[in-house]
């Protein structure tokens, strides 16, 4: 069998990583297995121990590029915004859509992988990737606040990321209920000064 090049075997890596930070999101890390994540990929199942010694590596390397991915798209969304203020708001405008209230739905691994990381051993390797990625999001949120005060901007950060993934997560619970939409219509409008 004829070897792969470097470039394609980066790109069979990036395929692997994306396939998985998705389906992760979507079904949760223990229902999903290496066998699922190499088919959507594209790749067969015996080609994953040369990209990943694990599969809790793999969930490590999705989260980290979940988060990756989030953080590009806040960064557009601040530096598209006029004022710190408005880039709050269309954050949290943007996390609280309606269709990422589909539980199916591969939104912010905030919300998404938060159950599995809880879960997981205190050692597992997505821990330190979720909580790098949590952190860099009140860090960015931390960074819009205009109080003058870095302690009070980042405890209202810390208020705004628990209000956005709570509210998800309980809108994703309760969906296909109008509570569902009640749930994400108040949380929008309070973190957003009652902006629909």
């Amino acid at each position: 069998m004829p070897r792969v090049s470097k470039a394609q075997a980066e790109a069979n890596h990036r395929a692997i990583e994306a396939s998985a930070s998705r389906l992760f999101r979507e079904k949760g890390l223990e229902t999903v297995t290496v066998a699922e994540v190499m088919a959507d990929a594209g790749l067969t199942h015996g080609g994953f121990y040369a990209h990943f010694p694990s599969k809790d590596a793999l969930a490590a390397a999705a989260c980290q590029s979940a988060f990756s991915f989030a953080e590009e798209k806040w960064r557009r969304r601040i530096d598209a915004s006029a004022t710190p203020a408005a880039g709050s708001r269309t954050i949290a405008e943007r996390y609280l859509r309606h269709a990422n209230c589909d539980p199916a739905a591969a939104t912010c691994p905030t919300a998404t992988l938060v159950t599995d990381v809880a879960r997981a051993a205190e050692d597992h390797p997505i821990r330190a990737a979720y909580l790098e990625g949590v952190r860099g999001q009140i860090d960015m949120l931390a960074g819009l606040g205009t109080s003058g005060d870095p302690g009070a901007d980042r405890a209202a950060a810390c208020v705004q990321l628990a209000t956005m993934m709570g509210a998800l997560l309980l809108a994703r619970a309760t969906h296909g209920d109008p509570l569902s939409t009640e749930i994400i219509k108040a949380a929008r409008a309070h973190l957003t000064g009652g902006a629909k």
